[in-house]
C-alpha cells in the first residue's frame, strides 16, 4: 500500500520536513542582529586601536555599514534645512545642535529647543563644568539659560556625547 494521497502529491512526511526546514530558516533570518537604531541606541565604543565606520569619530564612510532590508531605523531624516527658530536660539535636530557655534552679548538668555524625536541634554563640558546643565528635553521642549560673563562655552548632550556645540558670549 502506498503512502501517497494523490500521485502528483508528495509524501506527507516528506512535505511536513519541507516546511519545518523553511519556517527555521525563516526564524533564524528573523532573529539576526536587532535593527540598527541610530546614534540613539548605539551603545557601541570601539576598543583601543579599533573604529566604528560611520559613527562619529570612525573612519569610512557611513555606506560601509550594513542596511538590512525591512529594517526600521531612527537615522536622523534629510528634510529641510535646519535653522534656528530665533536670532539668540538652537535648534537640536537629527542628532546636532544648529548653529554648533553661537555669539551673543553678554546678558543674552539663549533658548535650546528640542526638535528630535529623542530627548537630548544641553550640558556644560569641560573641566569647570559650567552652568549649563538642563534635565532630559523631550521632543518639543526647551532650555533657556542667560550668559552674564563673558567665555567660551563648550556643551554637549550627555545621553549623545558626540553632540557638541559652543557658545561665544563677548562683552
Amino acid at each position: 500500500m502506498s503512502h501517497d494521497i494523490h500521485p502528483r502529491i508528495p509524501r506527507l512526511p516528506a512535505l511536513i520536513s519541507a516546511l519545518a526546514l523553511t519556517g527555521a530558516l525563516g526564524l533564524v533570518t528573523a532573529c539576526g542582529d536587532p535593527p540598527h537604531r541610530g546614534p540613539a541606541s548605539a551603545g557601541i565604543t570601539p576598543g583601543a586601536g579599533q573604529s566604528l565606520p560611520g559613527m562619529p569619530g570612525g573612519t569610512g564612510p557611513a555606506s560601509a555599514i550594513p542596511v538590512l532590508p525591512n529594517t526600521a531605523t531612527a537615522a536622523p531624516t534629510r528634510s529641510a534645512p535646519v535653522t534656528p527658530v530665533g536670532p539668540n536660539s538652537v535648534t537640536i535636530k537629527n542628532f546636532a545642535f544648529h548653529p554648533a557655534a553661537l555669539t551673543v552679548k553678554a546678558g543674552t538668555t539663549v533658548t535650546w529647543i528640542n526638535q528630535d524625536p529623542e530627548p537630548h541634554t544641553v550640558t556644560s563640558q569641560g573641566q569647570g563644568q559650567g552652568p549649563l546643565r538642563s534635565a532630559a528635553l523631550a521632543s518639543g521642549a526647551r532650555y533657556l539659560y542667560k550668559f552674564t560673563k563673558p567665555g567660551t562655552y563648550k556643551y554637549l548632550c550627555s545621553i549623545h556625547p558626540f553632540m557638541t556645540a559652543t557658545v561665544t558670549v563677548t562683552q
